[in-house]
């Protein structure tokens, strides 16, 4: 069973139907009790960093979060659930995170390195490629071709500390980030792998191998 954990704020449903079109039974639910006691978890979203964490606050699902990654079990964050699970953002006043991921989540720059506009948010398919070779060796990215286009939306994204928890990078208008990460047992991305097609669809299914 996975869970998807519901925060008032998030692409419940989609995430959901990719789910069941694999063949993994999931449900959407903000109970902490059924996030612990499930095989696996995966942390949506779409919105604001600020709200989202007032919601996980109010709802009391920090702690359980944070427990359930402490125990091992496979955890997916997708957009702002990847950005979320970051020590903090600067998106509307700065805000703290959940701290798992140690980094900050900003925002793209008006211009790049060489003084061109940068149009935001980036709305639309970008590819995604590997920090160095072999990365994404036995990771739920495996599958992909390098360079693999993948579906965005964001104005904002993280930056880790420690460069080896970036699983792979984008380029934007001349502006390389962080798009998806791997650190344990703790997978994330930028992009919607649910809104990338046939090879979004293979990334929940290599995730779902993991899962015992």
């Amino acid at each position: 069973m996975v869970t998807i954990i519901d925060y008032q704020i998030s692409n419940l449903f989609s995430v959901k139907h990719a789910c069941e079109f694999l063949g993994i039974e999931a449900e959407i639910s903000s109970d902490k009790e059924k996030l612990l006691k499930s095989d696996a978890a995966i942390l949506p979203g779409v919105g604001a960093f600020g709200d989202a964490m007032q919601n996980l606050k109010k709802l009391d699902l920090i702690e359980p979060i944070k427990k359930f990654i402490d125990s091992g079990k496979p955890f997916m964050g997708i957009c702002l659930g990847m950005q979320l699970l970051f020590s903090e953002s600067e998106e509307f006043g700065n805000h703290a995170g959940l701290n798992i991921i140690p980094g900050k989540v900003t925002k793209f720059p008006s211009k790049n390195q060489n003084g061109t506009i940068v149009k935001i948010p980036q709305i639309g398919w970008n590819q995604i490629y590997e920090p160095s070779e072999k990365k994404w060796e036995n990771s739920p990215l495996g599958s992909l071709k390098n360079n693999e286009f993948m579906y965005f939306v964001h104005s904002y994204f993280a930056k880790p500390d420690d460069n080896e928890t970036a699983l792979s990078l984008t380029d934007y208008q001349g502006i390389e980030y962080c798009s998806s990460i791997l650190r344990k047992n703790v997978f994330a991305t930028q992009f919607h792998p649910e809104k990338s097609g046939k090879e979004g669809m293979k990334i929940y299914s290599n995730w779902a191998k993991l899962i015992v």
